[in-house]
């Protein structure tokens, strides 16, 4: 079906659920009560953002991580079109679109738009983006999310076609995401792998200076073609300490701290001067092997593992029943979950007769990576502890996140504990990055799994349009993935951040980005 979406006046990435304030009395001669209320809702002043992590990355082209795109998209960089809470499409640097036939689609460029180096956004710009995106010689590992697109043309500098190699059915879904970042094409042409460090978009937020490690500054964009933020500036603190972020909300050090740790929730909520932010995600996290080292080569020893974990006690007793049990890399709130999945029950019995046929009746030795998050770190000494009972010695090796990306990408690992937040809302994102063969390492698939008749599936419905027959491609996709375990799926994400109470229009949406468009700072 071709669908023409016409903008309706919507902010791009814009906050869903907006909070307004109004004054705290009815009464006209209450000039106290209206003072405070002038005063809560000016705009202005700086927002401080407690961060776990620094960005490894801030080309779009080049990040793997939504931790990392979530300093950047939505703030500095746009795409063509986005998503809202519900994850619908909206306008963003397209105001219309329409598909023409099964291979082109036309966007229609919205005027007016300045890039934060002064360049002109228009058709040159998306084919410049496109180009580079795709040019072997740059090597972007988010190369294959536009393997399918053949040529952008630029009917005129206001209208630009794609024209697709083979009918893909979630192509809107890529150019909403991180992925479709517009690029300015002087950036491109003068700054090259500087885009690095170096972030040039048309985004209500312009990139002023990063301090790897330390701190990221953005400053609001007061030539922004939407709605201009309320706040000045947004300075994003890199503090790795779980308990010492939460403590700088709740003293008003920072105003934000996301990925909240599930450990410091009731501290949270019992807080008078912290609120809790919190929303169902698209995201699954998992233990993954690693298929091409021993043993974990043999489908029998990952099945054992799948036996022999118990997820009940860990959503309850590691992540505080955040979120919820997982049977597949897929979030049931996804367009090609499988909610006919089987499942590994709890059997310790039959994990130590899979064990004994792959030729380990007395178990064996092994290593597991994570990174430094606390309830991972958790995880994999609740993994540790159920393993004994199959006679395996799981040795833990925590790593910080860039270490811990750089080791599980280069497949030096035998174990780990991964992640996949998907960000288009389309199950395409996940099984074709954490599956597909041609994903191997940074690109998403660190199981390095390899299965030709999942790689045609994977491939067969993204050319799929009909939305019944996608759905059972995937369902069967799923079926199969689960049979050969190179992930264990533990837990589908719930989103959470503390704030301070005196921060207003702040929200996550289900990617977990951090809308900040209509935040004001009392």
């Amino acid at each position: 079906m071709k669908r023409n979406f016409i903008l309706g006046g919507v902010l791009a990435m814009s906050l869903v659920g907006m909070t307004v304030l109004a004054g705290c009395s009815s009464s006209p001669d209450s000039t106290a009560d209206n003072g405070k209320a002038a005063e809560a809702s000016k705009a202005g002043g700086t927002l401080t953002i407690a961060r776990k992590a620094d960005a490894n990355n801030l080309d779009p082209q080049f990040i793997t991580n939504i931790p990392s795109a979530n300093y950047i998209f939505g703030k500095v960089y746009e795409g063509l079109l986005m998503t809202d809470k519900n994850m619908e499409y909206k306008p963003a640097l397209a105001e219309a679109w329409k598909q023409v036939d099964d291979l082109t689609w036309e966007f229609k460029l919205r005027k007016g738009v300045t890039f934060h180096d002064g360049t002109p956004f228009t058709a040159e710009a998306v084919q410049k983006t496109m180009e580079r995106a795709l040019d072997p010689k740059v090597n972007s590992p988010r190369a294959s999310n536009f393997s399918m697109v053949k040529e952008v043309k630029a009917v005129d500098d206001y209208t630009v076609q794609f024209i697709l190699s083979y009918p893909y059915a979630p192509i809107l879904s890529i150019l909403a995401s991180n992925e479709g970042s517009i690029l300015s094409p002087k950036a491109i042409a003068e700054k090259g792998d500087k885009l690095s460090k170096n972030p040039i978009g048309t985004g209500p937020f312009k990139f002023q200076s990063w301090t790897p490690g330390q701190e990221m500054v953005f400053v609001k964009n007061d030539s922004y073609w939407g709605e201009i933020p309320k706040v000045d500036k947004v300075v994003y603190k890199v503090v790795p300490e779980d308990t010492t972020r939460v403590a700088m909300v709740e003293s008003g050090e920072v105003q934000i701290s996301d990925q909240l740790p599930v450990t410091e929730l009731n501290r949270v909520q019992n807080s008078t001067s912290m609120t809790l932010a919190r929303t169902e995600g698209l995201g699954v996290e998992y233990i993954g092997f690693n298929v091409k080292k021993k043993p974990f080569d043999d489908a029998r020893v990952r099945q054992a593992f799948s036996y022999a974990i118990e997820k009940d006690s860990i959503i309850k007793g590691v992540y505080n029943g955040v979120g919820s049990k997982a049977i597949s890399a897929l979030s049931p709130k996804m367009i090609g979950f499988n909610p006919k999945l089987g499942e590994y029950d709890y059997n310790i019995n039959k994990a130590k007769e899979l064990l004994a046929e792959a030729g380990f009746p007395n178990g064996f030795k092994t290593s597991i990576v994570t990174d430094d998050r606390k309830e991972r770190i958790n995880l994999a000494e609740v993994i540790q502890s159920q393993l004994k009972g199959i006679g395996i010695d799981l040795e833990i090796k925590v790593m910080e996140y860039g270490a811990y990306l750089d080791v599980t990408g280069k497949g030096e690992h035998s174990m780990f504990i991964g992640g996949w937040g998907n960000a288009t809302g389309d199950a395409d994102y996940n099984q074709y990055n954490v599956f597909h063969s041609s994903s191997h390492g940074s690109k998403g698939n660190l199981a390095f799994y390899t299965n030709p008749e999942v790689d045609k599936l994977i491939e067969d419905g993204r050319r799929e349009k009909d939305v019944e027959k996608r759905k059972a491609i995937y369902a069967k996709a799923q079926e199969i993935e689960m049979k050969d375990s190179p992930l264990i799926p533990i837990r589908t994400i719930d989103h959470v951040a503390a704030t301070s109470k005196n921060v207003k229009g702040f929200s996550l949406n289900p990617i977990g980005y951090l809308m900040l468009n209509d935040v004001t700072v009392k």
